[in-house]
């Protein structure tokens, strides 16, 4: 029997998986600020610093279907101490690194690490967590992101004020250690259940495929449409990604403990759940494009348009928390509903705005609370999978979320340069992405009341 923690008596593993969490979230948001730094230090050009952000991404992507499953296989504490431990070690490797090399290689072992922080710590509040405190707990969680990308900056310049930018990756060194010992003690063993093994021939068809899919969208030049689906770049991934999916869908259904379960797509309740993951992250990929927007509209420099993002920033901070104490209450429908209607409108805004910074400040701030949803879609997806599938299932909607978002970023650049001027083309992407999001909350009217949610969890 999975052992339960009272969240009013016990807060210590909420706390602990809070700060792994915050740890990798700050990992990304420090990175920006020190990129001047590891310039001055290892001699980089413009396709370099891409490759920093890259290598992470990439292998944090790859790693999140192989650490989910490990969790499920063999437990959340001995994956989470695993993946903070070879989190730490891309930290040294990168405070280490002399050229680009090894700068690379630290980078792609903390993205693998991180790709199990995530899915783990939500999986193990699933665990331990009674289904009635859930939502609370997962709200602190959703909340850590924007937490990191208010501190990350501060704690960048302070940082690289008085000391090299090594010390930005060696003080993950003993937050690493702490991480461990705690979580050792703390959280809960082995799962109960027949042991599984990994299918490693999905796996490398998954990887394969994801990888391509990234590699192929990321290389795609979006003022050459015609001419970059058919370069070398760009079409051998592509038809990579047409052939290995279907060879994937077609090893899983022999599979006795697939990566991901034909189930989850037999429940329409999942259904929905993955198809507003993909959604969300398609309009959730606009905030790449916001700074640029705020330069052309407002006329102002590169580094204030970055601050002018706050707004947006500090509503994904403040509104998880909330909307994880309501998830408790009146259940995830109405959150994720609001939140994509208010998504909606804000785009929908950004969709005409002109001089006017008031409404773009308010269509920011509505952006980020409809991006808060991401807490709620988790706790469908812990209550309705039963304990071994619970962290490939977290795993797989984090895999749809960075498809959505390499998707989106694909679209929206194509929308602005396809058209007759900037303003007009940021126009247009908006108009699209509210389009796409109103066909959202069409599909969140049709997720489970909370009566049928109490059900579920009462049966």
């Amino acid at each position: 029997m999975t052992r339960r923690i009272n969240f009013g008596e016990n807060g210590s593993i909420v706390l602990l998986l809070f700060l792994g969490v915050l740890l990798g979230a700050l990992d990304i948001s420090v990175v920006g600020p020190a990129i001047p730094a590891i310039e001055n230090s290892i001699q980089l050009n413009g396709q370099d610093i891409s490759r920093i952000f890259t290598a992470y991404l990439l292998f944090h992507l790859f790693g999140i279907p192989l650490m989910s499953k490990l969790s499920d296989i063999h437990g959340r504490k001995m994956v989470y101490i695993a993946s903070i431990a070879i989190f730490s070690i891309g930290s040294l490797l990168v405070a280490a690194s002399n050229n680009l090399t090894l700068l690379l290689v630290g980078r792609a072992i903390q993205g693998f690490g991180s790709s199990g922080i995530f899915p783990v710590a939500a999986a193990t509040i699933g665990d331990v967590m009674p289904f009635e405190k859930r939502g609370k707990a997962l709200g602190l969680l959703g909340g850590v992101y924007g937490i990191a990308f208010i501190i990350g900056p501060i704690i960048a310049g302070t940082v690289l004020h008085f000391f090299s930018w090594q010390f930005l990756f060696l003080i993950n060194l003993p937050i690493s250690l702490v991480l461990i010992y705690y979580s050792y003690k703390l959280l809960p063993g082995k799962l109960p259940g027949k042991k599984a093994v990994i299918n490693w021939k999905s796996l490398f068809l998954l990887i394969v495929g994801l990888g391509s899919f990234s590699l192929g969208l990321n290389n795609f030049n979006v003022d050459q449409i015609g001419i970059s689906l058919i370069s070398k770049s760009v079409l051998p991934f592509l038809l990579l990604v047409v052939i290995f999916t279907p060879l994937l869908i077609m090893n899983e259904r022999k599979q006795e403990n697939a990566f991901f379960n034909p189930d989850i797509f037999k429940s329409k309740q999942l259904r929905l759940t993955i198809l507003i993951a993909f959604g969300l992250g398609i309009f959730q990929s606009s905030i790449v494009f916001l700074p640029k927007m705020a330069v052309l509209f407002f006329n102002v420099l590169p580094s204030k348009a970055s601050f002018m993002l706050l707004p947006l920033v500090l509503s994904t901070a403040i509104i998880p928390p909330i909307s994880g104490r309501l998830l408790d209450s009146i259940g995830s429908r109405i959150i994720i509903y609001t939140g994509l209607i208010i998504a909606l409108i804000s785009l929908f805004l950004l969709s005409i705005v002109t001089k006017n910074i008031i409404l773009f400040y308010a269509a920011e701030a509505g952006l980020g609370i409809g991006i808060s949803i991401r807490a709620s879609l988790k706790y469908i997806l812990i209550n309705e999978m039963n304990l071994k599938d619970r962290a490939i299932s977290l795993g797989m909607l984090l895999i749809f979320i960075n498809i959505g978002q390499i998707t989106g970023a694909a679209l929206i650049g194509s929308i602005i340069s396809g058209s007759m001027g900037e303003a007009i083309g940021f126009g247009h992407a908006f108009l699209f992405l509210s389009m796409i999001t109103a066909g959202l909350a069409l599909l969140a009217f049709f997720l489970k009341k909370r009566n049928i949610e109490l059900v579920r969890n009462k049966s």
